[in-house]
């Protein structure tokens, strides 16, 4: 089982994607910004080779305006050299990576345009793929589209659709189910007439059932059956529903014990399972030391280096009891170590604890900073205590600090990067 997230990262430096206006779509430009996309491209796949995260989904975004007129560059011919480097690096790996173009691409349009540029967009996703040098299992997840007002005729629409695209995308392509028009059973439906596999999405299905029914491990099953020994493992998309915000809504992190009760619910390990949460990296990182046999100890205490002070921050009694918790050496409380984190950072931060995350901060810096830096954090600090400024200040001044003396523990802490 590999488990992965999409497309961005948290926390992870020079991984940032950009873009441009279309008015700013100049050839100067776009190389510009595809030479860096792809810098960002291979420091997220180290990262992940890194963190034994094998699953990972590139972002549509890679080459900006690609399968638009705005883009003529070759570019598969002009960075054919880094594509294939990044692509070793997959494939040596073991890496499995996907693509999901976004809501615009619409094979079921009735509008010919609208169809044509999806199918020069899926085409786009496709060259990625095949310019990474990776074979059919790395695959191109695409929801079924719209209803315009008959659901039959859009459904025969895809499916004639379909035929017209080209081999190597149709090779690649996989189908899911989406929360508000297409259910499991309308995709497994169409997805059976065209010979594709099927991702199966559990919020999906949450809030958008076939016949009532959200028995995950039932509709999982099913769609195991649409995958070819070519197509690689079985994939599902996984996500958890954001108790503050409409249904669909993904949640901020993925709760553990949610994860495990649908992982020791299967029973089986030969399915990938693709994460979509806000934490991003964060997320992956969890499940998957949590479903390993192999991690010890000391993954733990890797992954407490980098949030200890983000929970000493919230809950000090929490960190207190994940310290006890990890003084045993000869066990793996994963799941109960991420529990706590969890429970701690849903807490209401209070000043008082806030200042004393911070002064330990300080203690990285206090023997080697200027007498102005120290009356300065003292100020901050002061000013803090009396509602005078943000705690996000004070958070701001560290990191300066933490990257002008060059402290890489610090550097590695979710302290700055997880919201206050």
């Amino acid at each position: 089982m590999k488990i992965g997230y999409a497309c961005l990262t948290i926390g992870v430096p020079d991984t940032n994607f950009k873009s441009c206006l279309l008015k700013n779509a100049s050839e100067n430009n776009l190389y510009e910004l595809i030479y860096h996309n792809l810098n960002a491209l291979e420091n997220i796949i180290d990262y992940n080779i890194q963190n034994q995260l094998l699953l990972f989904r590139i972002t549509s975004g890679l080459i900006p305006f690609a399968g638009t007129s705005a883009n003529t560059l070759a570019w598969p011919d002009i960075f054919a050299d880094r594509l294939a480097q990044i692509g070793e690096k997959i494939k040596s790996s073991g890496m499995r990576v996907s693509m999901h173009p976004g809501q615009y691409t619409v094979l079921n349009s009735p509008d010919p345009q609208v169809v044509k540029n999806a199918i020069s967009d899926l085409d786009y996703h496709a060259q990625v793929l095949d310019s990474l040098g990776l074979d059919r299992q790395h695959k191109i997840v695409l929801h079924i589209g719209g209803i315009y007002n008959d659901k039959v005729a859009a459904q025969e629409r895809f499916i004639s659709n379909y035929h017209h695209l080209p081999e190597t995308v149709k090779r690649r392509l996989i189908l899911e189910n989406d929360d508000r028009l297409y259910h499991i059973g309308d995709v497994l439906d169409i997805a059976a007439r065209i010979n594709l596999p099927v991702v199966y999405d559990n919020l999906h299905n949450q809030t958008n059932p076939c016949e009532g029914k959200t028995d995950n491990c039932k509709w999982i099953n099913h769609c195991r059956n649409t995958w070819g020994k070519k197509d690689g493992p079985q994939k599902m998309h996984y996500s958890q529903q954001d108790p503050q915000k409409k249904p669909g809504s993904h949640s901020g992190t993925i709760r553990i014990k949610e994860f495990m009760e649908l992982y020791e619910h299967l029973g089986r390990t030969d399915l990938d399972i693709m994460l979509e949460v806000k934490d991003k990296n964060l997320s992956a990182v969890k499940c998957n030391n949590c479903v390993s046999t192999a991690k010890t100890i000391k993954t733990l205490e890797t992954e407490w280096s980098r949030y200890k002070y983000k929970v000493l921050e919230n809950s000090p009694s929490d960190y207190t009891e994940i310290r006890t918790l990890l003084k045993n050496k000869n066990q793996y409380p994963a799941v109960s170590f991420y529990s706590l984190i969890e429970q701690a950072l849903q807490k209401e931060i209070h000043p008082g604890q806030a200042i004393n995350a911070a002064q330990h901060i300080w203690g990285y810096f206090k023997n080697t900073a200027s007498e102005k830096e120290k009356s300065s954090f003292a100020k901050l600090l002061a000013e803090y205590n009396q509602g005078q400024t943000r705690l996000q200040t004070i958070k701001n001044f560290l990191w300066k600090m933490t990257l002008k003396y060059n402290q890489p523990y610090l550097r590695d802490s979710y302290y700055f990067i997880l919201s206050l």
